[in-house]
């Protein structure tokens, strides 16, 4: 079994990585999903944790191996950038959504060397916008941000396309391919909903409306 799906039936197993057709998800955009995926879970399974902490460094050391800093994706990128920096060696720094409006008004929280070679965690990446608006906020302050690894995405295309015009290559553990993958070979939806499952992914916006 590959990684991905290695990975991906572990977050069904902890309930992590969800479906259901009959009663879709609703997200903040306003969108429904018939997939719901909380990374977040996987904290607290030491053994999910560990295996997440060493599929990220490996995929850092193998993709990035000349990475100067980790930087975590403020909340849920946070711990799993601060495990793997740490199996690393890395020095750490987070990136907020905005600035503290208190104190020193940090958006990056720790130490930048401007020309510093940053590798972005990222918990999941769906649009990618809010990911790629953390890639601004370092590169505004001298960071060379040289890739992102995240544990999930879901791979639409506007993701794809904004990652590609933002020049950063983005790497992660498991992928909706494969939760689709483990999903059929586990018989969790019918033959005639893959179509629907998959129509979902190239165009999430307009989804069961």
């Amino acid at each position: 079994m590959s990684t991905s799906k290695h990975f991906a039936e572990k977050l069904m197993q902890i309930k992590a990585l969800q479906m259901n057709l009959q009663k879709p998800y609703t997200w903040a955009s306003g969108w429904h999903s018939p997939v719901y995926c909380d990374n977040r879970k996987t904290l607290s399974f030491p053994y999910v944790r560990d295996f997440v902490k060493s599929e990220l460094a490996n995929m850092v050391l193998e993709h990035f191996p000349d990475a100067e800093v980790i930087a975590g994706v403020a909340t849920a990128g946070i711990p799993h950038g601060v495990m793997a920096a740490d199996l690393l060696k890395l020095p750490f720094i987070y990136v907020r959504a905005k600035p503290k409006e208190h104190g020193m008004g940090n958006q990056i929280e720790g130490v930048l060397t401007p020309g510093q070679k940053v590798v972005i965690i990222e918990d999941l990446v769906s649009t990618g916008k809010s990911s790629l608006q953390v890639v601004d906020v370092l590169r505004a302050e001298g960071a060379d941000v040289i890739g992102m690894c995240a544990l999930f995405t879901y791979g639409f295309p506007v993701a794809d396309e904004a990652f590609a015009k933002a020049n950063v290559p983005l790497f992660t553990i498991s992928n909706y391919q494969a939760l689709m993958e483990v999903a059929e070979e586990k018989g969790l939806f019918k033959p005639e909903e893959k179509v629907t499952l998959e129509q979902w992914r190239v165009d999430p916006g307009n989804w069961n409306k």
